[in-house]
C-alpha cells in the first residue's frame, strides 16, 4: 500500500517558525535553497531567530546586509556563502570538531526547526537525508518541527539517512538541480606533483579518508597503481568514481564495514549525485561515528589526507583562516588526522602547495597573527608538497624546521633559514 503523505506550500511551512527559534539548516548539495529563499521573505515577521549550520552552497539570501534582526547567523563551519557576513560582523562562527557537533546538539545547541532537503519518499513513506547526512541525523533526530524540501533530484540513499514522511511537520515539493563542484577540473600540475608524493606513501590494503578540493583529487588520479584499497571518510568527490568502478578501492582489506564505503557525505558533480543513488556499496552515516576517531582507527593502515593554509616551522597547522580572516572552520580534519595516527600502519598527511597562488610560502617562520591552529605540533606526522616529503612525528623542533624548509619553494629556502637560525640557532 502506498503510504499517504501531503505537500503544502513553503509560506505554509514556514509560519511553523517562531521568534526566537533555533533554526538547523541542511548543508552541503542539500542545501534547501528554496526554502531559505522563501524564508527571507518572513524577514518583517521574526526578530532573534538563530540559524547554525555546516557547510552551505549557493546564494544565502539571509547572509546579505539587512537580514540580521531578523536572522542571526551562528555557524559551525565558515562557507563561502557565508564568510563575507561573518568576516563583517554580522554573523558568527562557533569553532567545533565536527564529530562534537551533534552532542552540542543534544546539549548547548537545541534545535527548535530542522530544514532539510530529502529524497521523495518511497511507497513506505521514507525519506533520505540525501548526499548529506553527516549532523543532520542528529538535528531531525532532536529538532521539534521539521520542514523538509522534497526534491526528485536528491540521490536516495543507503545507511543512517531514512527519516519517515510521519516526523515532517511539513512538506514542501520543489523540483530543483544540486549544486554541483567539480575539483577536478581545478587540479594544477603542482597538485598532481603533491598527489605523487602522496601516493608513494600510500600502500596496497589501505583504508583512505579524503579532504576536499584538488589536491584530494589530484592524490586519487595517482592511485591506479595501487590494489585493495578502502574509504572511511567525512566526504567524498567524484574522483573516488572511477577507482570504484576499476576495483581499486573496493575496501575488501577494512575490518568494520567491510566491502562498503563509508562517508557522512557527499558534495561533486551531477555524474557523482546520480552514483551514489541507491548504491548499497555506499553507506552515509552519522557524523559523531564517522568521525569518531576511535572508531576510525579500527581499520588498519588509515591514510588521512588534508590540506591546510600554512604550517609553522614547528609543525602547528593553520587550516581554517588566514589571519583574522575565517576562512573555513575546523571541520573533521583533526578527527582523522588523530584516528589515521592511532590506526595500525595509519599515517596523518598535510598535503599543501610550497606557495599559494599569489607566490606567498605556505611554510612559514610564524603563523600569522590571529590564525587558528587547527591541527597541533603534537598530532602532525607528515607534511607533503609538491618538493616531497617531511616526516616530523618524534622529531625536535630543529629538525622539524629543517625538514620544513626541505619541501619548501627552493626561492623561500634562504629566508626561512635565516628565521630558523634566529630561532634555534641551526644553520650556522
Amino acid at each position: 500500500m502506498i503510504h499517504p503523505f501531503h505537500y503544502t506550500t513553503a509560506q505554509e511551512a514556514l509560519q511553523i517558525i517562531q521568534s526566537g527559534h533555533r533554526i538547523f539548516v541542511h548543508g552541503s548539495a542539500c542545501t534547501p535553497q528554496y526554502l531559505l529563499k522563501e524564508l527571507a521573505k518572513h524577514k518583517d515577521r521574526l526578530v532573534g531567530t538563530e540559524i547554525i549550520s555546516i557547510t552551505l552552497q549557493g546564494k544565502i539570501e539571509l547572509a546579505e546586509p539587512g537580514y540580521e534582526k531578523a536572522f542571526h547567523i551562528n555557524s559551525l563551519f565558515v562557507s563561502e556563502p557565508i564568510r563575507k557576513a561573518v568576516n563583517e560582523g554580522r554573523a558568527d562562527y562557533i569553532p567545533a570538531f565536527l564529530s562534537d557537533i551533534p552532542d552540542m546538539m543534544r546539549t548547548v545547541l537545541p534545535v527548535d526547526v530542522a530544514l532539510v532537503q530529502v529524497s521523495p519518499p518511497d511507497i513506505h513513506g521514507y525519506c533520505t537525508l540525501g548526499t548529506s547526512v553527516d549532523v543532520a541525523r542528529t538535528a531531525v533526530n532532536c529538532a521539534k518541527y521539521i520542514i523538509a524540501q522534497v526534491n526528485p533530484q536528491m540521490p536516495r540513499t543507503h545507511g543512517d539517512g531514512m527519516i519517515h514522511t510521519d516526523h515532517f511537520a511539513a512538506m514542501v515539493f520543489h523540483d530543483e538541480a544540486l549544486p554541483e563542484m567539480d575539483y577536478g577540473a581545478k587540479i594544477t600540475s603542482v597538485d598532481l606533483e603533491i598527489g605523487k608524493n602522496v601516493a608513494n606513501l600510500i600502500e596496497d590494503g589501505s583504508t583512505l579518508q579524503v579532504g576536499i578540493g584538488s589536491i584530494p583529487d589530484a592524490v586519487l588520479q595517482s592511485l591506479h597503481g595501487h590494489k585493495n584499497l578502502g574509504m572511511h571518510t567525512e566526504m567524498f568527490s567524484d574522483g573516488v568514481i572511477d577507482l570504484f568502478e576499476k576495483d581499486i578501492i573496493n575496501n575488501s582489506k577494512k575490518k568494520i564495514h567491510p566491502n562498503k564505503l563509508i562517508t557522512s557525505f557527499a558534495l561533486g558533480t551531477k555524474k557523482l549525485y546520480n552514483y551514489v543513488n541507491d548504491n548499497p556499496a555506499i553507506h552515509f552515516l552519522d557524523i559523531d561515528y564517522v568521525n569518531d576517531p576511535h572508531v576510525i582507527r579500527r581499520n588498519p593502515k588509515v591514510i588521512a589526507i588534508n590540506s591546510a593554509v600554512e604550517v609553522d616551522l614547528t609543525g602547528q597547522i593553520c587550516a581554517d583562516s588566514i589571519g583574522t580572516y575565517q576562512y573555513s572552520g575546523i571541520g573533521g580534519q583533526m578527527d582523522f588526522m588523530r584516528g589515521a595516527a592511532l590506526s595500525e600502519g595509519g599515517k596523518p598527511i598535510i598535503a599543501i602547495s610550497s606557495r599559494t597562488n599569489k607566490g606567498v610560502s605556505r611554510v612559514v617562520p610564524f603563523l600569522k597573527q590571529g590564525a587558528g591552529v587547527v591541527t597541533t605540533r603534537g598530532h602532525i606526522h607528515y607534511v607533503v608538497t609538491e618538493y616531497g616529503v617531511a616526516y616530523l612525528y618524534g622529531k625536535n623542533l630543529r629538525q622539524r624546521a629543517k625538514s620544513l624548509i626541505e619541501i619548501a619553494h627552493p626561492e623561500d629556502r634562504e629566508g626561512l633559514m635565516q628565521q630558523c637560525h634566529e630561532r634555534f640557532k641551526l644553520f650556522v
